[in-house]
């Protein structure tokens, strides 16, 4: 969440912001609307107060009955306004915080400036895709060829974009988990098992609501949300809490489900594993001081890729544009990876530097030292990495002529074989 004080003292710069990523600004009008009579009736509010205060004292050392019952009914019309004031408070301050809380963060001034992802920059590629000396196959070929992706008892068991692995699907899912979750604790990070249903209070902290409500899955009855990414749960874990500056940075990684509703077109990426409502992910998240965030997202960054070329993949680096870069985030890198059956660039990780943004939602603060004043903490999330896209990308690179996928080496402790055949 933006802090109210740079909106109402900078409003030209929220503007433009706003402007850069493409979105609306009329709301940001009704909100230094809003601002300006919650001002100046929290200024009527407070000098009545003062007027009751002062004339309780004043009517103790009145000697006059007939004078103290008038000065007291007077103060009852007092109070009355003040209680008028006050209920009307409470509904400006609702609908402030409301509008407030739909104000994406400020966007990095490094960022590109443009509407949307045609805007964004390739920094580098890494590597140089595959050639083979036959025509690859698209997963969703070679998947059920193998007999490792199951598309007709997804579908049987929960209707389009889903499926099921089988086998060396199932291990082999297994196995980039396990290795991204090692590898995530050998680069300083500490796992978390965490719950994949939270509270509605959890998801506005970290920045998902109210924006993203239609994309998420709850229960009708219960405060019960699935999680769309493990960054909502890991923000939260110091949700209203103050941090020792000596601890920090404090450096997480957590594999969980996720879940998020996917609204496409009829035959947009509709085959194969890409895109589903269920898929799984491995993330990393920071929190830090504020001065330490820039080499923390460059830690960050190097850490997704190390993922990569530990399994011998192609990818290349994008810094996100304004009007792509993430509501929560002030500057965000992609991480794509080549897969050659499809012959796609697929998005795998999303690095991103959030700044102050979740932390003023969620109450995390931090003390440099014993007795000093407590601050706002920044923080930082980035998939390390997100499946199924990675496991799309290793079965379409390490393919071999006869139909058989060769395992990476780093995967072969964990699956067991050193060709799914």
């Amino acid at each position: 969440m933006l802090d109210i004080n740079l909106i109402r003292t900078q409003p030209e710069v929220v503007r433009q912001a706003l402007r850069d990523r493409n979105d609306s600004v009329e709301r940001l009008d009704s909100i230094l609307a809003l601002d300006t009579q919650r001002r100046d009736i929290l200024k009527e509010n407070e000098a009545l107060r003062a007027l009751r205060n002062a004339t309780s004292k004043e009517i103790g050392r009145m000697p006059d009955a007939a004078a103290r019952e008038a000065k007291k009914t007077e103060m009852r019309e007092v109070g009355d306004r003040i209680s008028q004031y006050e209920a009307e408070l409470g509904r400006i301050e609702a609908e402030l915080d409301g509008l407030t809380a739909t104000l994406p963060n400020l966007v990095d001034a490094r960022a590109p400036v443009g509407p949307d992802e045609d805007s964004n920059v390739v920094l580098r590629v890494e590597g140089t895709p595959k050639t083979f000396d036959f025509k690859p196959r698209e997963h969703w070929d070679l998947g059920p060829a193998l007999g490792i992706i199951d598309f007709e008892r997804g579908v049987k068991l929960s209707g389009s974009r889903f499926y099921v692995l089988a086998g060396m699907g199932a291990r082999l899912q297994r196995a980039l988990i396990a290795f991204m979750l090692d590898l995530r604790q050998k680069q300083g990070y500490r796992e978390v098992y965490l719950p994949v249903m939270v509270k509605e209070q959890t998801l506005f902290a970290s920045g998902q609501l109210p924006k993203f409500r239609d994309n998420l899955y709850h229960d009708a009855e219960e405060d019960y949300w699935f999680v769309p990414t493990a960054e909502v749960p890991i923000t939260n874990l110091h949700g209203g809490e103050i941090l020792e500056g000596a601890d920090l940075p404090l450096r997480y990684c957590a594999y969980t489900p996720c879940f998020r509703r996917e609204k496409m077109s009829a035959g947009k990426d509709s085959r194969g594993i890409k895109r589903g409502h269920q898929f799984d992910k491995v993330e990393m998240y920071t929190f830090c001081a504020p001065e330490q965030a820039e080499a923390e997202h460059v830690k960050m960054l190097a850490d997704a890729e190390e993922t990569l070329k530990a399994l011998g993949l192609t990818y290349r680096v994008k810094l996100l544009a304004t009007g792509d870069t993430g509501f929560c985030a002030r500057m965000t890198y992609d991480l794509e990876v080549w897969a050659p059956g499809c012959q796609e660039w697929l998005e795998v990780s999303s690095v991103s530097n959030v700044g102050d943004f979740q932390a003023r939602r969620a109450g995390i603060k931090f003390r440099r030292e014993r007795g000093a004043k407590a601050e706002l903490a920044a923080t930082l999330n980035g998939s390390g990495l997100a499946l199924p896209r990675t496991m799309i990308a290793v079965l379409e690179n390490y393919q071999r002529a006869d139909g058989s996928v060769e395992v990476p080496e780093p995967l072969r402790k964990f699956v067991g074989v050193d060709v799914i055949g």
